[in-house]
């Protein structure tokens, strides 16, 4: 069944057509979550939250043809949300810079806690290059994550992505242009030394 077909029948109670519509979305919104903070552990339950907004949403949908943009309005608005709820009750480090007031060798405590879980993204992206690009974008400061995952993951343009993230065209090209000059140099490194190994 089409995409717009699913959606106009989830909208008229049929409740097989939004399973079907929660099943093929579970991915995209869990993969997303993840890209924009992989250090969380509640990403199954954030995931959940905001597969019940889009089903409880879904009849203020007035065009089929905007579901993605939606969706990912539901995203980051609940991720912001949830950033915001959770920076209030730690009140800790600033979000933007994490890593900046640590001492050297030291560890976020959030990267010691073992996760023993395969994410989705882990099955699909076997590949070693795939790992360092996923890695690299994990490094990013949250302000570039967000528009790369955005632009590069879910394939929004920037004038979604600046309604998203409540910025101008401008700021989200630069901070795309800045995050993908970031991603190049950290991976560098492994296409030199994948050039090297092959020559």
């Amino acid at each position: 069944m089409e995409l717009d077909e699913l959606i106009k029948k989830s909208q008229q109670d049929d409740r097989l057509a939004l399973e079907e519509l929660i099943r093929r979305n579970e991915k995209t919104v869990y993969s997303t979550l993840y890209h924009l903070d992989p250090n969380r552990t509640d990403i199954p339950d954030i995931a959940q939250e905001v597969l019940f907004r889009m089903a409880k949403g879904i009849k203020k949908l007035k065009k089929p043809a905007t579901f993605k943009f939606w969706l990912n309005q539901i995203i980051t608005n609940f991720f912001y949300d949830e950033l915001r709820r959770k920076t209030r009750r730690l009140n800790t480090i600033s979000i933007d810079a994490p890593y900046l007031n640590m001492e050297a060798g030291e560890t976020p405590m959030a990267l010691n806690i073992a996760d023993t879980e395969k994410h989705p993204e882990e099955r699909t992206l076997g590949s070693e290059l795939d790992k360092r690009i996923r890695e690299a974008i994990e490094n990013l400061p949250e302000q570039f994550r967000v528009v790369v995952v955005l632009r590069e993951l879910q394939g929004l343009s920037y004038e979604e992505i600046a309604k998203l993230t409540k910025n101008s065209i401008g700021t989200v090209k630069s901070r795309l242009s800045r995050a993908r000059s970031r991603l190049q140099e950290d991976i560098k490194p492994y296409l030199n030394q994948e050039r090297g190994e092959n020559e």
